[in-house]
């Protein structure tokens, strides 16, 4: 690709973007990185306009804009990007990978992951290929095939060694301990979880701390887990983010943590009100997670002995599982249905 000397004005443009990351202003850093990206275009400088949409697409994602983001990164990897490495493809599937399973298009996102994956396989510097195997497990567990998730967890495991940045063993190990929780392999989720949490600080990066102890309370909670352990996760997701701010995407997954704790709690009322406002939320929260919120409402009703709204909010459940291309969730909200019937 032709790359000419930068300009001034992109120069400056690409400062304003990273100023916005650092401030964690991601849509105003989004903004920037697109016009720079226009500069570069303008300028005949292919390289720069690359990373510069590529930028931008990464603080849609963090800014929750996960359409848009899918939208800017399936372009750049369907256009001039095809002349690219396949590193620089891979790393372009990986984050749409991410962004449509996000967005709720899992069936999509498996096919991008893999596609990753493929692409990376074979390239000596196996970050790219570590990142694609956790975007495809990711996408899968998602999908509820946890059969096939597993398996590639156990590629994963292989795959990670002393050469890999420790934050990316780390998330290696909270991808296999997530799917080990799905799979009710308890004592295995907690062992990978715990070998995660050693790679993880947030005095070196608060954000990935923040959404690790989010995840990890998620999981725990899936297994029924409501121990003191998990409302610590709970309690620091919540603090870090309110630290370091958050997408709209990242509270209403804390509200899900904090209201399915208060069910395992035995206040199936007070979960009643949380999980009612995120069940009727429109925006800023992809189908598979509407259905978690339905799913578990659907629970809280059944236990104050409300059959009639557990009805409703549980067809609902499964409506938004299979929007997602996630049957067995949606087979799993009509089990509970089944057995109120």
């Amino acid at each position: 690709m032709q790359q000419n000397s930068v300009s001034s004005s992109y120069v400056a443009a690409e400062f304003k973007a990273r100023q916005h990351r650092e401030g964690h202003d991601f849509m105003a850093a989004a903004q920037s990185a697109g016009d720079a990206a226009a500069i570069a275009a303008a300028e005949g400088d292919s390289a720069a306009e690359w990373d510069m949409k590529f930028f931008q697409a990464e603080n849609l994602m963090d800014a929750g804009e996960f359409d848009e983001c899918a939208d800017i990164t399936f372009a750049l990897v369907q256009g001039p990007s095809a002349a690219l490495s396949p590193q620089f493809l891979a790393k372009g599937y990986v984050l749409l990978a991410t962004a449509r399973q996000r967005a709720g298009l899992l069936e999509q996102a498996v096919d991008s992951a893999r596609t990753a994956a493929d692409l990376s396989k074979d390239d000596p510097d196996i970050e790219t290929n570590v990142k694609a195997r956790h975007a495809l497990i990711a996408a899968l567990a998602d999908c509820g095939m946890l059969e096939d998730a597993w398996d590639e967890c156990n590629v994963l495991a292989d795959i990670v060694s002393d050469e890999v940045d420790d934050q990316l063993v780390g998330k290696a190990y909270w991808a296999i301990g997530n799917v080990a929780f799905l799979c009710n392999m308890i004592e295995e989720g907690l062992r990978y979880h715990e070998l995660a949490a050693d790679t993880f600080s947030p005095a070196n990066n608060l954000d990935v701390w923040a959404k690790f102890n989010k995840a990890s309370a998620a999981m725990r909670l899936a297994a029924d887990i409501a121990d003191a352990d998990t409302l610590r996760c709970i309690e620091r997701a919540e603090l870090a983010t309110d630290v370091i701010g958050g997408s709209s995407n990242d509270y209403h997954l804390l509200k899900l943590n904090r209201a399915h704790w208060t069910l395992l709690a035995g206040d199936a009322a007070t979960a009643i009100g949380l999980l009612d406002d995120l069940c009727r939320l429109e925006d800023g929260i992809s189908p598979q997670r509407t259905g978690e919120a339905c799913l578990l409402l659907g629970r809280a009703y059944i236990a104050t002995g409300d059959k009639p709204a557990a009805k409703d909010v549980l067809l609902r459940a499964a409506e938004q599982f299979e929007t997602a291309g996630a049957p067995q969730r949606a087979d799993q909200a009509r089990e509970y249905l089944a057995s109120e019937a």
